[in-house]
């Protein structure tokens, strides 16, 4: 079996809240990642990037090669997009998710991540334009213990 491949996907908060309430079984991707997302493969691994928040909310795991599907889930901020519809997709499993409102600040890992050094320390930022994006495994592996740490912060706190 291939090594997996890693994967950011960035997206607003109403479309991280619909990919919750599918239960994380499904993803879609705009109609121009089609090459990306078939491209993924069983294995490869999801990290969720919430644009506004700036935060890391969940991990999952991809379970299925990509398909076209149309039937509205997402929806597109950019109101000359909307009738992007998602329609290269995945199945999913969830690993790490952080309840609904909960955030991992990006700031606090983001100048560890090997993704953001292509770009100058006080323009973090820009690693995070565009849905979807290719990482290294030390990426991925770096925000998912800093979402596990934050999980088992929430199940602790009062």
């Amino acid at each position: 079996m291939a090594e997996p491949q890693y994967w950011i996907l960035v997206g607003s908060a109403e479309n991280l809240e619909a990919t919750r309430a599918h239960g994380f079984t499904v993803q879609g991707f705009k109609s121009r990642h089609r090459k990306k997302a078939e491209a993924m493969r069983p294995g490869d691994r999801l990290v969720y990037y919430v644009t506004g928040v700036q935060g890391f909310a969940a991990t999952a795991r991809v379970t299925s090669d990509a398909f076209e599907d149309h039937t509205p889930i997402w929806k597109s901020k950019d109101p000359k997009k909307a009738a992007e519809d998602y329609p290269w997709r995945v199945q999913i499993e969830a690993e790490v998710v952080l309840p609904p409102g909960v955030y991992l600040p990006a700031e606090d890992i983001a100048l560890q991540l090997h993704h953001v050094q292509k770009w100058p320390k006080d323009h973090w930022r820009l690693a995070f334009q565009g849905q979807l994006h290719r990482i290294d495994e030390h990426d991925y592996e770096l925000i998912r213990t800093a979402l596990v740490q934050a999980a088992s912060r929430q199940s602790v706190a009062p």
